[in-house]
Parts: structure tokens; sequence; C-alpha cells
């Protein structure tokens, strides 16, 4: 029987929200094993293990969207703060280099001034 990836998407935020993080994950792996690229589900388990300090994961799952998407501001983000958790400096930044040359300039807006402002800070700490 397949699962309703919308009614399960809502279980494991709600799941999320109530501490349950490990039955989250458990259920939006189920998801993709149904729909392998499911970005939501994806974006949803990355900041799952994100929120549980487990780093490599949430880069791993992260990367995944990444590749799918590579202008996709969110998911550049995402990369970036999993690589900076695991103090992966060098590796963050190329992140922000690798977005800032593939990202639609217009489109990602917010994601580009944040990045500025990322540099600009990491430029005034060395």
């Amino acid at each position: 029987m397949a699962l309703n990836i919308e009614q399960s998407l809502i279980k494991a935020r709600e799941l999320s929200e109530t501490g349950k993080s490990d039955e989250a994950r458990m259920l939006l792996l189920e998801v993709l094993q149904q729909d392998k690229n499911h970005q939501t589900a994806l974006l949803m388990l990355g900041g799952s293990y994100f929120c549980s300090e487990k780093f490599q994961e949430a880069e791993m799952v992260f990367e995944r969207l990444v590749l799918m998407e590579p202008g996709n501001g969110k998911f550049s983000i995402a990369l970036f703060n999993s690589l900076w958790k695991q103090g992966r400096t060098d590796e963050a930044v190329e992140e922000i280099r690798r977005f800032l040359a593939v990202a639609d300039r217009v489109k990602e807006i917010e994601t580009v001034n944040q990045y500025v402002a990322i540099t600009k800070e990491i430029a005034a700490g060395q």
C-alpha cells in the first residue's frame, strides 16, 4: 500500500514538534523510499538531522538537494550551515562561492545578501 505522502509529511512534522525526531526521520525515510527525490521530505530530513546535531548526516542530505537544484538558496544555506557547524570553514566558504556563481541573483536576492554579510563577517575575523 502506497503512503499518502502529504499526510506522512504532516505527521512527520507533528512528531518532530513533539520531540519524536527519530520517529519523524523514520517516516521521512519511508516517504523517500516511495519518492527518492521528494524535496520537501529531504529538506525536513536534513533539518531534523541538523537540529539533532547530526551534522554529517545533514550535510549528505543537503548535498543531495544542492545537486538536484544548484541555484536554490535555501539548500545552499543549509549545506553551508552543516559544513560550518562541523568546523569545515573552507568548504563552507567554497559553498558560498559555488552558490554565488550559479545563483539567479534576482530570484535569490535574499540568499545572496545573506552570503555577502557572511563573507564580510568571515573576512573581518581573519
